[in-house]
């Protein structure tokens, strides 16, 4: 109990600098939890899927088109699988085309809120740094010209410039890892996407044969 007793007489002395600093902690804790259900329940490829995934298997267009069925709407292969669902009557251009537009909109669709994580990996050490700069020149602003000077409000402002800086670091590290990791896993689902759209279209191009 105490130890939170003291976390919160430190937010307190970092000043007004904290409340734009915990709108933006709150903003890249939501986008992380958010997008972290988005990739877990439509970036995956469905269970019953992964063992229909061979080209080659007699009735495996059939199959995966069936499974993918099961999946969520936005499940981001069942998206992908509709240009090449069987006994569709298009031109192998067409389906190309159009799955690497659905490629396109899937990439928009799973990369929502990565703007905002990027942008307080910058705005947040800025802010603290702004804490900074307002508790040191309080710290300053305490030297007289009588020579009298207040210990307690220097070592006050000194403390309120660490702590705003130290809270800036925390939430940027934060959205900085939150970025990283999801932008590591949109590249993994693209290539997946990928490796999933090549090989509906080996299936189509060993059906035409």
């Amino acid at each position: 109990m105490q130890e939170w007793t003291n976390v919160a007489a430190a937010v307190r002395l970092a000043g007004w600098v904290v409340y734009p600093l915990t709108v933006l902690a709150v903003l890249a804790v939501a986008i992380a939890l958010d997008r972290a259900y988005v990739f877990l329940r439509f970036g995956r490829l469905p269970a019953a899927m992964r063992a229909a995934h061979e080209i080659d298997a007699p009735g495996a267009r059939e199959k995966w088109a069936d499974r993918l069925q099961r999946a969520p709407s936005q499940n981001a292969f069942r998206r992908m699988s509709a240009p090449w669902e069987p006994d569709r009557v298009l031109p192998l251009w067409l389906r190309e085309a159009k799955a690497e537009s659905v490629a396109s909109q899937i990439e928009r669709d799973m990369s929502k809120g990565f703007w905002v994580l990027e942008t307080i990996v910058t705005a947040a050490p800025l802010l603290g740094l702004l804490g900074t700069i307002i508790g040191m020149m309080h710290s300053f602003q305490l030297f007289g010209g009588n020579g009298i000077v207040d210990p307690g409000g220097v070592t006050g402002g000194v403390a309120q410039s660490l702590v705003a800086t130290a809270i800036g670091l925390v939430v940027a590290l934060f959205a900085l890892f939150a970025f990283n990791y999801f932008s590591r896993r949109l590249e993994r689902l693209t290539d997946e996407l990928e490796s999933f759209a090549n090989a509906r279209l080996c299936e189509i191009r060993l059906a035409a044969t």
